[in-house]
């Protein structure tokens, strides 16, 4: 989307946290938070249910707000969101080429080349009610693309699709990631997801319970004990995925 490319931001982490507390009314949500996120880097937010993971990631795009601590955003940085899923008035007509140039106009050229690039050209004049789970979440994709996003932020932006949409979608995500340089963090339930496609992970429960590469955090105990089946099926799928990229080498298939 070379069309789309305009200023970096470079240098500093793009977006960071600092001992951030998050309380919805007296109920503490969030506590003690200490992250950054740099340019080029895919970080993935797992935690469960009621853990804060969305909230935040609102305390990151600045929607909810710190009840002490801070949030540091580079100077011009843009972000991209890509939300769980997006509350239609199924009567109220909505073209996709409408919607991707809302609050900000886009060309039919820019509009045409976002779909392209996430794979669903030609939606211009489908109706979103009428797309599949699958081409809603791609044209939420196009949309956060089409304001060049220093920072892509995903929240669990693949629930509700099957296992080959899902890792169609990150598959996307990760490429776009190579090709413009951006950073991805990504709440996601999806652990497989998490293995292959991470540079970090962050292990949240109302605080940073553990963070670092995939391999470091599937192996601690504060890991384990908020996700022990979980922990035991990626050691499956780990072994399985070592002895098949071993077995590969064995033969000399190095492609």
């Amino acid at each position: 989307m070379s069309g789309l490319r305009g200023r970096r931001v470079t240098g500093a982490p793009l977006i960071s946290a600092t001992g951030l507390h998050v309380h919805h009314g007296d109920l503490p949500v969030l506590h003690g938070i200490d992250m950054a996120i740099s340019r080029g880097e895919i970080v993935t937010l797992v935690g469960p249910n009621g853990s804060g993971k969305s909230t935040l990631i609102k305390a990151l795009l600045g929607v909810v707000p710190a009840s002490s601590g801070t949030v540091t955003r580079a100077t011009g940085l843009r972000i991209g969101y890509v939300p769980q899923s997006l509350a239609l008035d199924t009567t109220l007509p909505m073209p996709v080429a409408r919607f991707l140039s809302l609050p900000t106009r886009h060309s039919k050229a820019e509009i045409a080349e976002a779909l392209e690039r996430t794979g669903v050209a030609g939606l211009q004049t489908r109706q979103l009610a009428a797309l599949s789970g699958g081409q809603r979440q791609r044209v939420l994709l196009a949309r956060a693309l089409l304001g060049d996003p220093d920072i892509l932020i995903l929240d669990e932006p693949t629930q509700g699709l099957d296992q080959p949409g899902i890792a169609a979608f990150y598959a996307l995500v990760a490429e776009v990631r190579a090709e413009r340089g951006c950073a991805v963090l990504m709440v996601s339930h999806d652990l497989t997801v998490v293995m292959r496609a991470s540079d970090r992970v962050i292990c949240l429960n109302g605080h940073i319970c553990c963070q670092g590469t995939p391999e470091a955090v599937l192996e601690a105990p504060e890991y384990s004990a908020l996700f022990a089946d979980s922990a035991a099926a990626l050691a499956i799928y780990r072994h399985a995925h070592d002895h098949s990229h071993d077995h590969a080498h064995d033969h000399g298939d190095h492609g």
